[in-house]
């Protein structure tokens, strides 16, 4: 069995990946940033944030499709309410014969917060991505398709 010699990487494919690692490294100081700012101005992160929009776009929401609209675990949902619900910015209703049964609604400072906070960066990724062809979209999500592959993070939940 022939052993193959490693693989000698030319500088411009060096030069290749060093970008790709700078503009992931982009990506992550975006997010954190946006957290950052998000808990400065307006005393929220940025998931909490996606919570409160969830609610001002569909009204009053069980917990379990709040996670549904917000991508998260339904345990997670729990801690963020609870968050919000001690920032005053939601409340539990229990208007069921079931008292298991709660719906989250938002309080009028829930309300005021969402009309003011600035739209969360997936949103503006979406907007961005609106404006691609088809073909340009799909090939971003081979891409990244790709990278999450190598970081053998596929089958994590995204929280």
């Amino acid at each position: 069995m022939a052993i193959s010699p490693p693989m000698v990487e030319s500088e411009a494919t060096q030069n290749l990946v060093r970008e790709i690692i700078y503009q992931i490294r982009r990506l992550m100081q975006a997010g954190e940033l946006f957290t950052k700012e998000l808990n400065k101005t307006y005393q929220v992160s940025a998931t909490q944030l996606h919570c409160l929009l969830a609610l001002y776009d569909h009204g009053p929401l069980s917990p379990s499709q709040i996670a549904r609209h917000i991508m998260v675990k339904s345990s997670t949902v729990t801690g963020i309410i609870d968050r919000l619900e001690q920032k005053d910015l939601v409340y539990r209703l229990r208007d069921s014969p079931d008292r298991r049964v709660i719906t989250i609604q938002l309080t009028e400072a829930g309300r005021e917060l969402t009309q003011h906070a600035p739209p969360p960066l997936q949103q503006k990724i979406v907007e961005g991505l609106k404006k691609l062809p088809e073909e340009e979209i799909k090939q971003i999500i081979l891409s990244l398709s790709k990278l999450t592959q190598m970081l053998d993070v596929q089958d994590l939940e995204v929280e």
